[in-house]
């Protein structure tokens, strides 16, 4: 399986790290060794003074699939839930100032949260979807699908054009604003209408 993440999808979040809005979806990969096993703690790593949590709604591929229309992308998936995307900040913004690919500030070992799984029938629409992430109880990030620059259907269809997505493929599908640093001691929560999905301690 393969993590697929989208950056930049969220005006807001564009607007509070001073980014430009893309053309076209920003699209990075994790690897599998990136999920947090359940029920695991998130250890915050060595080489980084910055480890920043961003919350995002995510879909499992449940087919295989290429060059997906936009109108057929809903097939493939059938399940919804959510996600960190931890992100080393400190030495995303050293590799982004000098060119360099954001692979060591995205994708190390433990930087995927991948909370419970739901059917996506569940929701009336999933296209206004709210959720959102609680640090030590407080309410630090929240955002709905309807903010989203492409939704979950187009990034399907985008991604396809690149990558056979397979089964079990997941696709991390951008964070609002609010994303912030982490501490050792602190609890991550996330929710989807309300519905917890995930907790995180932090170590």
């Amino acid at each position: 399986m393969k993590l697929i993440c989208i950056g930049r999808n969220y005006n807001n979040h564009i607007a509070e790290l001073q980014n430009k809005r893309p053309h076209d979806p920003l699209v990075f990969l994790k690897p599998d060794s990136a999920i947090l096993l359940k029920n695991q703690p998130f250890f915050i790593p060595e080489f980084s003074d910055n480890i920043q949590y961003e919350v995002e709604l995510i879909v499992k591929i449940n087919r295989v699939g290429k060059y997906i229309a936009p109108d057929y992308a809903a097939k493939y998936y059938d399940q919804i839930g959510l996600g960190i995307d931890f992100t080393a900040r400190d030495l995303q913004q050293d590799l982004k100032q000098k060119g360099l690919p954001w692979e060591k500030a995205k994708a190390f070992d433990g930087s995927a949260v991948i909370g419970n799984w739901v059917s996506k029938s569940n929701f009336k629409n999933i296209d206004q979807l709210s959720f959102g992430l609680k640090k030590n109880g407080c309410l630090v990030q929240s955002g709905n699908s309807q903010q989203m620059l492409w939704n979950i259907d187009e990034l399907i269809a985008y991604v396809s054009q690149y990558f056979t997505l397979k089964i079990g493929d997941v696709i991390f599908t951008g964070t609002p604003a609010g994303v912030g640093a982490v501490a050792a001691g602190d609890t991550l929560t996330g929710y989807i209408e309300k519905e917890e999905f995930f907790s995180v301690k932090i170590k």
